[in-house]
């Protein structure tokens, strides 16, 4: 009997889990579907969940669009830059929380963690007046720059508390070899928090990927602009009629890249989440 009822259990788990991926799926479906349609099916009274004849025109329009084109180098480029500049400031401030004994370091570290309390709206005033007074509005600088100052203290939570689990007699040990601390956070603990670095930084890319508010308000002009704010011009181009199967075939090209690095990056979320979480 009760082992009837735990395959009763795991089926309907199963169900479950089958519903749940079904609907978190449904607005890929969608985006997919609607980008193959033609203009009339998207547009029509009713619903029209497959295209009647299917047709990649819109993607070959796209492609052919310099607008296009340049907005995906345009985030390429600066998602590239603020990753790499971001990813190390976090990694470094990470061991200094985690491997260096220093007065105040706990209180500092609470402070940084306070600042998740702070709505990022509240900011947007304050932050975009400095900005303008450094005369960086219009450039790439506002959205790469500031994370090259460790921006984001859950990534710095999450790789410090990774760093936490390295025993620090390998520090000892590399001291006593005549390292110091650049050597040790390069060649000793870099090496072993690769899934939680890896973690970290798909976790940035997803987010800098996806950016539209900072973009927006910074880069005003159309030969900066990255994806997420193309796509939002195609939208407001024609409020009349919507060309929903260019809008759609936009979006699927921008989301292409956020697929392809979660499926690579997967195991490494699951493992770096895990190992984080072991103790603080």
């Amino acid at each position: 009997m009760r082992e009837s009822w735990e395959i009763i259990k795991k089926i309907l788990l199963y169900f479950l889990l089958t519903g749940a991926t079904l609907v978190m799926s449904f607005p890929l479906f969608w985006m997919i579907s609607s980008s193959l349609k033609t203009l009339e099916e998207t547009n029509a009274a009713g619903i029209v969940w497959l295209p009647e004849n299917p047709s990649l025109n819109t993607y070959l329009a796209i492609f052919q669009n310099s607008d296009f084109l340049r907005a995906y180098f345009n985030t390429v480029f600066f998602v590239t830059l603020a990753l790499v500049g971001t990813l190390f400031s976090i990694a470094v401030v990470a061991y200094a929380f985690s491997r260096i004994d220093w007065p105040g370091r706990n209180f500092v570290f609470f402070l940084m963690l306070a600042t998740m309390m702070i709505p990022p709206q509240a900011l947007i005033v304050p932050q975009y007046v400095f900005f303008n007074k450094l005369d960086w509005i219009g450039t790439f600088n506002p959205i790469i720059i500031p994370g090259y100052f460790a921006g984001g203290a859950a990534m710095v939570f999450l790789l410090r508390q990774s760093m936490s689990q390295i025993p620090k007699e390998l520090d000892e040990s590399a001291f006593v070899d005549g390292a110091n601390h650049i050597q040790i956070f390069w060649e000793v603990v870099m090496p072993l928090v690769k899934a939680p670095l890896a973690t970290v930084a798909t976790f940035l890319f997803v987010g800098l990927w996806n950016s539209l508010l900072a973009p927006l308000m910074y880069l005003q002009t159309v030969d900066l602009y990255t994806l997420p704010v193309y796509v939002s011009t195609l939208y407001n181009i024609n409020l009349t009629v919507q060309q929903w199967p260019t809008i759609m075939a936009a979006a699927v090209l921008t989301t292409v890249p956020l697929m392809v690095v979660f499926f690579f990056a997967q195991r490494f979320i699951l493992e770096g989440v895990v190992v984080s979480g072991l103790k603080g």
